[in-house]
C-alpha cells in the first residue's frame, strides 16, 4: 500500500479521534460563557480564520465568482450541517458524556451513508445496501444500547 493510500487511511481516523475532543472543548467553552451558541460561534469563527490563512497561503482563492454560478442551492449547506454537528456537540455532549454522544453520532454518521451510498448522492460512488452492511449497522446500535446501559 502506497503512503498516499495509508494517509487516506489515517485522516480520517485522525479527524473521527479529534471529534469527541472538539465535542469538550466546545462544550467546556460553552459551560465558561455561558451560551452553547456563542460558544459555537467562537469556534467555527477560530476555524474560519485558520482556513483563510491556510487558502490564502495556498493561493486557491477563485480568480473570479464564475465557479459559484454552477453551484446548486444544497451545494451551500455543508457549512449549515457543521453547525448542527458543533452545537450538538457542546449542548449534549456534555450532558451524556463523550463516549455516549460520539457512538450516537457514529450511528447517525452510519445510517446516512449507507444511504448515500447506496444512492450515490453527495457525489458518493454507487455501492449498493448489503446483508452484512445492515448487520453492522445493527452491531453499531446494540453498541449504542450497551453503552447507554453503562
Amino acid at each position: 500500500m502506497s503512503s498516499f493510500s495509508w494517509f487516506l487511511l489515517a485522516l480520517p481516523l485522525l479527524s473521527g479521534a479529534m471529534m469527541p475532543m472538539q465535542a469538550g472543548i466546545n462544550g467546556q467553552l460553552a459551560r465558561h460563557i455561558d451560551s452553547v451558541l456563542s460558544a459555537s460561534l467562537i469556534s467555527f469563527l477560530v476555524g474560519t480564520l485558520l482556513l483563510l490563512v491556510i487558502t490564502l497561503a495556498q493561493r486557491e482563492l477563485p480568480s473570479s465568482l464564475a465557479p459559484f454560478r454552477g453551484l446548486s442551492w444544497w451545494h451551500w449547506t455543508g457549512g449549515l450541517l457543521g453547525v448542527l454537528f458543533v452545537v450538538s456537540a457542546a449542548f449534549a455532549g456534555p450532558r451524556i458524556g463523550a463516549l455516549l454522544f460520539m457512538s450516537l453520532v457514529l450511528a447517525g454518521q452510519m445510517s446516512a451513508a449507507v444511504v448515500l451510498d447506496h444512492y450515490g448522492w453527495a457525489g458518493f460512488p454507487q455501492t449498493s445496501v448489503t446483508a452484512g452492511k445492515v448487520a453492522g449497522l445493527v452491531l453499531i446500535v446494540v453498541g449504542v444500547w450497551l453503552i447507554r446501559r453503562g
